[in-house]
């Protein structure tokens, strides 16, 4: 089984080796030890070979080709906007952006699992997941931008603005779910969250709270390996989706990076919750190509070599193989999605460029009722360097 049981394991002790015991030496639990090995659900392999799966494959029986051409549409387009998004940043367009580059798969392939009645709770990455429910990819940039907080209507189109305080959003997805549940809806809620997020209490409280009221939730974890600069090992003793077991529900891991097994498995998963089984923990393993954000810089905690062995198992260059092997898809496909998703940069450039420039000095303004004698001497030197880079260029 992939899912692992909620049932503990505890394992038996020796007759010698019972506490107290002379001679005896305590030894050192290994991660191996601390549980089972990992398993991965995985449909198509990095080759783009389509492998069987005796659990989840009902979930994507029916996919026709022209899904499968959206499935790769979706990732490719998603890619050319993160990319865009980046370069923006980087020529002093928006103040901040955190790339979802190499997460393609683990965001399409959930989002697409959505019904539109579902709700969603993003962190602030969830690019992808924001493309499949209808989000302007342009609305998602002026708070990056420092224009506006959010930027989209979130009962729209179900999904939740970005959340920036790390694992916060997982209590609002399961007080949501609990509320639906209460109201006799037949909808399920999925959370976003990363490997790092995974150490915060709020994730537990939730974990603990779903659980006890059987809330109809899916935990979903994009483990890219790195909580900014600190590695998964760091985070967790046992492999991330292992945790459920502890809270009385199923975990399970699943190759973020293989976009069918992602569909399949949270399809599963939000199904159990709409039909009232409770929470589930996906945990989707993927990987961070780029930096944690475009004020990190990853070549100082991660090598070259681990890098390139991730890009062997690009989520967007497996499926194109499979297309291409299974004849679902010809060059004019790709040559005219090509032409889109240069389209897309474009206008997505166009649009962050016609945006307001961002007030300054609104920082300043309702950080105390009645004003403040130190804000007010803080607005004032923040006025002083601005205007000193005015007297700059005048000489």
């Amino acid at each position: 089984m992939t899912v692992e049981s909620t049932a503990a394991r505890t394992p038996r002790r020796s007759a010698g080796s019972k506490a107290g015991t002379t001679g005896t030496k305590r030894t050192r639990t290994t991660k191996k030890d601390a549980g089972t090995e990992p398993q991965l659900v995985q449909l198509l392999t990095p080759e783009g070979k389509r492998v069987k799966n005796a659990e989840y494959d009902k979930y994507v029986a029916g996919i026709t080709p022209e899904e499968l051409r959206g499935l790769y549409r979706d990732m490719v387009l998603t890619r050319r906007f993160d990319a865009e998004a980046t370069s923006l940043q980087r020529q002093g367009e928006l103040g901040l952006w955190a790339s979802l580059l190499g997460q393609e798969a683990a965001q399409i392939g959930s989002g697409r699992a959505t019904r539109e009645d579902d709700y969603v709770f993003p962190t602030y990455r969830e690019h992808g997941v924001a493309w499949c429910r209808g989000v302007d990819p342009a609305n998602l940039l002026g708070m990056f931008r420092g224009v506006n907080n959010g930027g989209w209507d979130p009962n729209s189109n179900n999904f939740q603005l970005y959340t920036i305080v790390i694992g916060s959003q997982t209590l609002h997805a399961t007080g949501y779910a609990m509320g639906i549940a209460k109201d006799g809806a037949d909808s399920a809620v999925i959370a976003y969250f990363g490997d790092g997020a995974s150490s915060q209490g709020d994730v537990a409280e939730s974990f603990t709270f779903s659980a006890v009221y059987n809330a109809p939730v899916v935990f979903f974890c994009q483990n890219n390996q790195w909580a900014i600069s600190e590695p998964t090992e760091k985070q967790s003793r046992v492999p991330i989706y292992q945790r459920a077991q502890g809270f009385g529900f199923p975990g399970v891991r699943v190759d973020g990076n293989d976009v069918l097994g992602v569909l399949a498995v949270t399809r599963w998963a939000l199904e159990r919750a709409r039909g009232g089984e409770g929470p589930t923990l996906v945990e989707a393993f993927t990987y961070r190509m780029g930096a944690h954000t475009t004020s990190d810089d990853p070549t100082r905690y991660r090598g070259d070599e681990e890098r390139q062995a991730w890009e062997a198992k690009d989520p967007i260059l497996r499926l194109r193989r499979y297309l291409e092997a299974s004849n679902h898809a010809d060059e004019g496909f790709f040559e005219e999605l090509e032409a889109e998703s240069e389209a897309l940069g474009k206008r997505v450039r166009e649009a962050v460029r016609a945006m307001p420039d961002p007030d300054h000095f609104a920082i300043f303004e309702n950080a105390y009722a009645d004003g403040h004698a130190l804000v007010d001497e803080e607005r004032a030197q923040f006025a002083a360097y601005q205007a000193s880079f005015a007297d700059e260029g005048g000489n």
